[in-house]
């Protein structure tokens, strides 16, 4: 189940030759990929390749019709081993995952593969995953690309574009024999365009037929002395042929008009932001046409020596646009002209921030400091600028930022992973504070307020072995998270395996949502739902089971917070040596009510009597000691101020946002349901049952709330 359904859009596929296609980018990512002749496809989810992974998934039959094998790998090394494939033979392959965090997964196979080569084109795109949306480290895939040398394709943000670098990129894997990785961006992949089709092709050479000819070249074989022929073979055979492709497709473009003596050099999915910032400059229009000369880098690496050369002859400085750090393009584009002699300056980072997302506002400043030193008459004549108050420092702005609570990031609505950790503060007042090891995934955001939960998190299912180091004898154990998606991902081998092998006496909680649900919900081993192209309900349980562990406890409602309290409180204490092991099990509230809502609205359209919950809090009973929101942080759950004089302290207060699910209650009063919660079952489409009880009882009801808004009455008199 995932997160968005592409059903209705991956029919625009089937398009042909001549038709015009219109949809997301990742829609025209796939949609190439047919038109290429590709063979098998692979990969693993996360922002923002989740959907390339959803839509994929949605096409399968259109893959079927086509001969296309598709496989929703373990983790990101699984789909970059499938790429061994198209060493022997003829194979056109893909995989996709979210970089830099899923190459450094996959960095074993990539390397391999770049050293031996390839004979069919393969590819690896890379959602490259920069910037301040961004919930990875702050990384760039060009220096694995330099490091393997493997050729680093970043397309211009336009469809076209887009779709003609994934239909070259392959012809250039096959002219080098070399792998080729091209990046996108949540830009590139969300925006809609569009680009006239070409008809899908059926792979030339198929997996069957590599099945039924197998053939075994030693050459191509990552071993002794062939290994060391392959970096001979990069730089005598490779690098030269990828060139020579390269600058015979004119991969890389030119832009704009030499009116002047500077130019710019960027990175391909950096040209819309700096066509913006020429725009705002009145130096372009929308559509591109400038008055400033642009080379458009849509190849990352290698660099094309003559074509930098040819572009900066005659300049006097270009402004280098390459966003993240270190200034690897900026670094190469001056070896260039030094060793040429050329008399153009190179200039980059001295102009733009070293880090951080270049936005159409950070570029506009950048070149406009840029031109004023090299080449002002191109800014013409310009009023003079105010000096402005910097916006933090405005008065307004700083009394927002006293009146404006902060909101760091949190778990929705409904979660049941909150309950998990509120059971867990409430066992840190009876037994301390322990070390707790996080994950990557939903659950990491137990790290902040109101939980404050988690020291570490080292990559994607490795929690538990992030714990692996506090496998001493102590006073306390060691804790150590990761959900279930990380635990399928390489968190049964690299941490449950490895604490069981090395006897670790820590604990060690699996979140079991049933989905890999930070990355959209995507079916997971152990999802609990039927897929009918997958192999689901695989229990976590016998897994662990399965490798040695003994001391293995599961909870199928973790809703339940004493039970989970005294589950995490009998795992800290037992005196059985060992792991000790909690699968905590509940749906994930985003996934269920993506799937039960539509089918309630629809019951209720249809006139069938319904059932739904909504939660309340009596304002009279309610204490205001907040222990519903400290313990839970659920977003429904906020404050309101009574009119009454005699009660100072705000009461607890649930918004339409909630979705019933009864973890304020639980948590509040340590644990015991608070009096204070009520429930209020609302039927739609009621029978002549229900309303002939609701005649009956609505004049008992309205009877007893007089009678205490008289007694409340004279209590105040």
């Amino acid at each position: 189940m995932a997160e968005r359904s592409f059903a209705k859009e991956v029919e625009h596929l089937r398009l042909g030759d001549g038709d015009i296609f219109r949809g997301e980018g990742i829609l025209a990512i796939t949609k190439a990929l047919l038109q290429s002749g590709v063979s098998y496809v692979g990969g693993y989810q996360g922002s923002p390749i989740s959907h390339l992974m959803d839509v994929l998934a949605d096409a399968n039959d259109i893959l079927d019709e086509l001969g296309v094998n598709f496989q929703s790998s373990a983790n990101e090394a699984t789909a970059a081993a499938m790429l061994s494939a198209s060493v022997m033979y003829p194979l056109r392959g893909a995989v996709a995952w979210k970089s830099t965090v899923g190459t450094n997964v996959a960095s074993d196979a990539l390397a391999n593969l770049a050293s031996g080569g390839v004979t069919g084109g393969t590819m690896v795109i890379i959602g490259e995953d920069y910037g301040e949306g961004s919930s990875i480290m702050q990384e760039r895939t060009h220096a694995f690309a330099m490091k393997s040398q493997m050729w680093l394709l970043d397309p211009r943000p336009e469809h076209a574009c887009i779709v003609n670098l994934i239909e070259k990129g392959f012809e250039l894997s096959e002219a080098s024999n070399t792998p080729v990785m091209l990046q996108v961006r949540v830009r590139s992949c969300h925006m809609t365009g569009s680009f006239v089709a070409k008809d899908n092709k059926r792979p030339e050479f198929t997996i069957a037929d590599a099945l039924n000819n197998p053939k075994r070249d030693l050459s191509r074989i990552v071993l002794p002395p062939a290994a060391y022929e392959h970096e001979q073979e990069k730089i005598r055979h490779r690098m030269p042929s990828a060139i020579e492709f390269i600058r015979a497709n004119k991969l890389n473009e030119f832009f704009g008009e030499r009116t002047g003596k500077t130019g710019i050099i960027t990175q391909g999915g950096m040209y819309n932001s700096l066509i913006r910032a020429l725009q705002f400059l009145g130096l372009s229009d929308a559509y591109g046409k400038t008055r400033i000369p642009i080379y458009v880098m849509n190849v990352g690496y290698p660099t094309i020596t003559t074509e930098v050369e040819e572009f900066c002859d005659g300049l006097d400085a270009v402004l280098v646009v390459e966003e993240g750090q270190p200034n690897y393009i900026e670094q190469s584009i001056t070896t260039v002209l030094a060793r040429s002699s050329a008399a153009a300056k190179v200039r980059g980072k001295d102009y733009l921030p070293i880090g951080g997302d270049y936005t159409a506002a950070v570029l506009t400043a950048g070149v406009e400091k840029f031109l004023s030193d090299f080449d002002p008459q191109q800014l013409g004549n310009r009023p003079p600028k105010p000096v402005a108050e910097p916006i933090l420092t405005q008065p307004a702005i700083a009394r927002l930022k006293d009146v404006v609570p902060a909101r760091p990031p949190g778990l929705c609505t409904g979660c049941p992973e909150r309950p998990i950790f509120a059971a867990m503060k409430l066992v840190d007042e009876e037994l301390g504070t322990h070390h707790v090891s996080a994950d990557i995934g939903c659950h990491l955001f137990s790290i902040l307020p109101p939980f404050n939960i988690g020291a570490t998190t080292m990559g994607f299912g490795l929690g538990a072995a992030s714990a692996s180091a506090f496998n001493v004898k102590g006073a306390k154990r060691s804790i150590a998270i990761m959900g279930d998606g990380g635990f399928w991902h390489n968190g049964l081998t690299s941490g449950i395996g490895n604490a069981v092998f090395n006897k670790h006496d820590g604990v060690f909680l699996i979140v079991d949502n049933f989905y890999s649900s930070a990355t959209g919900g995507q079916d997971i081993l152990s999802s609990r739902a039927f897929n009918k192209r997958r192999k689901t309900k695989n229990s976590i349980v016998d897994a662990v089971r399965g490798i040695g562990a003994t001391w293995v406890r599961q909870i199928d409602r973790t809703y339940d917070v004493p039970k989970m309290k005294a589950l995490l409180k009998e795992a800290l204490t037992t005196t059985e040596e060992g792991p000790k092991i909690i699968v905590a099990s509940s749906e994930c509230m985003l996934n269920k009510q993506r799937r039960e809502k539509p089918k309630v609205t629809k019951a209720i359209k249809g006139g069938a009597r319904t059932v739904t919950a909504r939660f309340g809090v009596d304002e009279e009973v309610c204490t205001g000691d907040h222990a519903c929101i400290r313990l839970s942080g659920c977003p429904s759950l906020s404050i309101k101020q009574l009119d009454d004089p005699l009660r100072d302290d705000p009461v607890a207060s649930i918004d339409n946002t909630c979705v019933a699910c009864g973890n304020c209650g639980e948590v509040a009063d340590a644990a015991v349901l608070c009096p204070s919660f009520y429930q209020a079952d609302v039927i739609h489409n009621p029978t002549r049952w229900d309303r002939l009880k609701e005649r009956l009882t609505a004049p008992v009801i309205r009877f007893l709330q007089r009678r205490q808004d008289r007694l409340a009455i004279s209590f105040e008199v």
